[in-house]
């Protein structure tokens, strides 16, 4: 089992460090409101991706093949979530009064993973690839697959959040944050975008 989780981590690793949605969403946060602020919303993220994952290797697949038009309705929800949090970020800090922009949170985290069709598709290549199908019983695989897919996405993502908050220090003017918030949120837009047209 320790070949496969090397095997594992090693095919995840440019999955999980590209430049992807989840990873564009924590460094804009993080960006805006600083790291710290983050770690509800990638708690959230984590905790979804942890549930998610092991359904879909105990058999959750299965049930995607049988609907396809599943997935379609989740790829487009999941688009138009990401393309409303690129406008409310956008948006932060360009209006001035009672209007406050927040960091993204504990929710926000669960429903951009549960809305995120690229993650289904991960998930679900990389159980066919590491899940011995021969197995007579498959939920301790699964659970160690699981954590190992989860625990390498956090580590992922925290690295983009703490790159993302030393962005954000070099803008920390009033002009300087709209222009960060324009940017990222634009970004957002662009994975949005991505999303739906993949």
């Amino acid at each position: 089992m320790l070949q496969t989780t090397a095997a594992l981590i090693v095919f995840l690793f440019p999955l999980a460090y590209s430049p992807g949605p989840g990873n564009l969403f924590f460094a804009a946060n993080a960006a805006r409101f600083g790291f710290a602020a983050t770690v509800p919303a990638n708690a959230g993220y984590h905790l979804a991706t942890w549930v998610v994952t092991a359904a879909i290797g105990l058999g959750f697949v299965a049930a995607m093949d049988q609907a396809p038009q599943l997935f379609a309705a989740l790829k487009t929800a999941g688009a138009l979530y990401v393309l409303w949090l690129a406008w409310k970020l956008a948006r932060a800090g360009a209006v001035e009064g009672t209007q406050q922009a927040r960091a993204a949170s504990f929710t926000d985290g669960a429903v951009l993973l549960v809305l995120n069709p690229k993650a289904y598709v991960i998930i679900a290549l990389m159980f066919s690839q590491f899940l011995d199908q021969e197995e007579t019983s498959r939920i301790w695989p699964v659970l160690l697959i699981t954590s190992v897919f989860t625990l390498n996405n956090l580590l992922a993502f925290s690295v983009w959040a703490l790159a993302g908050g030393s962005i954000g220090k070099l803008f920390q003017t009033p002009g300087g944050s709209r222009r960060l918030n324009l940017l990222f949120g634009t970004v957002l837009a662009a994975a949005a975008v991505w999303i739906l047209l993949s």
